[in-house]
């Protein structure tokens, strides 16, 4: 399992990933969930892997190698003409990598192959946008009253998504609520682990914004964390009394 979430603000995008791939107590993986093509200048595309490793990394593999050689590889998403576009591509390169690996003879339902993804970035001449891809091929977009989209583990850290997030606010506290949701379902399932990943977009800069790994034993996270941890016993505290009728 994993957690990613991605988030449309009014200054542009923020993604960020967990790298957990495998968990038990003595059998702990990780590997990259977060993948960024650009042009500087042109366009820029962040996507966000969760679901059955070999999908998604077959479905990237794929993706990856038609911007190499677009012209003999079709579709590439460097050349593609909208960031819809581009969406309905990855969707259908993802379908068809399910599709094959249940051809192949594989004794498990599509369930097992399944993966989901968050797609967004922007392409010059349009605004930025934010996908969620589902495993059949198709997807949404994010909009004013869905912000923000999460795949992987998403319920720990849903709460404050909804009760803290705001349109207008900066980078710096978007990613400081992120980490807070990170850091719930970090403590609510073994899942989800550190390193954490994460890129931030600014709109119409069409290149790389701030981008980090977040390792164990980081300093700032471990105040997030611990003072999150407080925070909610002083707010709990100050609460309205239960009396018995």
């Amino acid at each position: 399992m994993t957690y990613c979430v991605g988030m449309r603000l009014e200054r542009g995008l923020v993604f960020m990933s967990d790298t957990r791939t495998n968990a038990g107590l003595d059998n702990i993986a990780t590997a990259k969930k977060m993948h960024t093509w650009e042009i500087p200048g042109e366009r820029v595309i962040t996507l966000m892997t969760a679901g059955n490793l070999a999908t998604t990394q077959a479905v990237v593999g794929l993706i990856d190698e038609r911007t190499k050689a677009p012209a003999e590889r079709s579709p590439s998403i460097l050349q593609a003409p909208s960031m819809f576009q581009i969406a309905r591509d990855v969707g259908q390169t993802l379908k068809e990598v399910i599709a094959d690996n249940l051809a192949g003879g594989q004794e498990a339902s599509a369930a097992a192959f399944g993966a989901t993804m968050i797609m967004g970035g922007q392409i010059k001449g349009s605004a930025p946008r934010l996908f969620l891809i589902y495993p059949e091929g198709n997807f949404i977009e994010a909009s004013d009253e869905n912000p923000f989209f999460q795949i992987g583990e998403t319920k720990y850290g849903k709460p404050i998504l909804v009760r803290a997030f705001e349109p207008e606010m900066g980078f710096e506290d978007a990613i400081k609520l992120l980490l807070v949701s990170f850091d719930s379902t970090i403590k609510s399932n073994l899942s989800v682990g550190l390193p954490i990943d994460y890129i931030t977009y600014d709109t119409d800069s069409l290149c790389v914004g701030q981008q980090a790994r977040i390792e164990e034993g980081d300093a700032y996270y471990s105040a997030i964390s611990s003072g999150w941890g407080e925070a909610l016993k002083v707010a709990f505290g100050q609460l309205p009394e239960f009396r018995f009728p």
